[in-house]
């Protein structure tokens, strides 16, 4: 496998390469998928606005996962968002390794498997383009300019998804009992876009598209391709497969807000299995802070019987100690 990219290979083997081989415990087959369950879904279009932040609260507590529809972002846009990606991903090698390797300080960047890849641990299935975009602009000059009008429709695309993080995160906050801007106005500065392409797997009984862990944001928004379903979330020991809905975005609380909100929400456990039969392509954009700002549970939620059960730490050693510990992390952050 001279390629470096899975999506440049896969279809010249019958068989997943023994790197892709997950241990025993780890297949998708190991633990029991439940049938008939499935997440939460919150219409943002109702009427009353109490009744949504309620039942917004609740997911995230319960389940750290629920869908959201009429969440005003145009299903054009979200066409088009998505069109552009799969466009990207369907360019040659060389082409998107060129178009995603500008900026020397790795502002964007093309991948596959994990972003911090030891070629002795296990792989995943899976190439990664992902870049930052914040609403300063900073970085687009590095954004790929193939395919066409790529950068135009993007840059709507993440302007809309920040509008949309905003309203949620101040929905949880208002719930929590916090200024409703705890969140949104100083920790939502560094925003990333992931977006992952699954191609179809030999074995899919053998590895998996993501593995088993906690997003390392405030909060994620995610676009997924109808009909296919891959993405599980942990619960109560059992995965849940969450169903794509038609134009719904995926909204899952991350760790850090697992953090601030001192274990009242739930940053959940999830992973992504893979088919044989189609490639798959989603869409994530990262809530993130810059790597400057504090993660701390808020001080008006540590009071009253409550004491804090995870340390302070700057983001950029969150992230550290992510990238090494992965699924582990959690102990390392407990006071």
């Amino acid at each position: 496998m001279n390629n470096i990219l899975v999506s440049s290979w896969f279809n010249l083997h019958s068989s997943v390469p023994s790197s892709y081989v997950q241990p025993p415990e780890s297949r998708p087959n190991t633990i029991s998928v439940l049938s008939g369950k499935t997440i939460p879904v919150v219409d943002l279009g109702g009427h009353v606005y109490t009744e949504t932040l309620l039942h917004i609260l609740k997911a995230s507590k319960e389940y750290g996962f629920f869908q959201v529809i009429n969440h005003g972002v145009s299903k054009e846009l979200m066409d088009d968002t998505m069109n552009i990606f799969k466009k990207f991903h369907a360019m040659p090698e060389v082409e998107k390794i060129s178009e995603s390797s500008k900026d020397p300080n790795g502002s964007c960047k093309l991948y596959t498997s994990r972003e911090i890849n030891n070629k002795n641990c296990i792989q995943y299935w899976r190439d990664t383009l992902r870049h930052f975009c914040p609403p300063s602009g900073e970085f687009m000059e590095f954004w790929p300019q193939k395919p066409t009008r790529y950068r135009e429709v993007v840059e709507k695309y993440t302007k809309e998804m920040r509008a949309l993080g905003h309203k949620i995160l101040e929905m949880l906050c208002e719930g929590l009992g916090l200024d409703p801007k705890y969140c949104s106005d100083r920790l939502g500065e560094c925003p990333s876009l992931l977006c992952h392409y699954y191609p179809p797997c030999p074995e899919p009984s053998l590895t998996l598209g993501s593995p088993k862990h906690r997003d390392p944001s405030l909060i994620t928004f995610l676009y997924q391709e109808k009909d296919i379903n891959a993405l599980q979330v942990f619960k109560d020991g059992k995965w849940i497969v969450v169903e794509p809905i038609p134009y719904a975005f995926v909204v899952n609380i991350g760790f850090l807000l697992q953090i601030i909100s001192n274990g009242r929400l739930k940053g959940a456990e999830h992973r992504v299995v893979t088919n044989s039969r189609t490639s798959r392509t989603t869409i994530a954009y990262f809530f993130r802070p810059n790597n400057e700002n504090i993660i701390e549970p808020a001080k008006s939620l540590t009071c009253c019987g409550a004491p804090p059960i995870y340390k302070s730490i700057t983001f950029e050693d969150f992230v550290r100690i992510f990238m090494t510990k992965g699924p582990d992390i959690e102990p390392y952050l407990l006071l």
